[in-house]
């Protein structure tokens, strides 16, 4: 089992910046893939980012691209999500998730373990 736990999100103002994390702790391993998804009421998961955990090859959804960074350190088990020019439409609860394998893959029904999820509110 993988434990996931974010933290970060909170309330900014449009064109503000948020750097949310996402501390993996229990079996974890090199091989896993791990993402960031976002979610609004009555609406289905959203990709937002993918890393691998071992090559730090990473992919952002065409709509953060530029504006939001995907990282990890391998030392501290620890995936960031550094988001900069947030924009209204931002807001959601964002979710960590964590697969095994190295495929970058932007389904959320692919991905393994999941965190309780962080709340992001961007206001105009």
């Amino acid at each position: 089992q993988v434990q996931l736990v974010e933290s970060g999100g909170g309330l900014v103002q449009a064109g503000g910046s948020l750097r949310l994390s996402c501390a993996a702790s229990g079996r974890t391993s090199s091989s896993y893939t791990m993402a960031w998804f976002r979610q609004t009421p009555g609406e289905e998961r959203e990709f937002v980012a993918v890393i691998s955990w071992s090559s730090g090859v990473m992919r952002a959804a065409d709509s953060v691209k530029g504006r939001f960074t995907i990282s990890r350190d391998n030392a501290k088990n620890t995936v960031y999500l550094q988001m900069n020019s947030l924009k209204p439409e931002d807001t959601a609860v964002y979710y960590c998730a964590a697969k095994t394998g190295p495929a970058s893959i932007s389904t959320a029904a692919r991905y393994d373990y999941w965190g309780q999820g962080t709340q992001v509110t961007v206001s105009s």
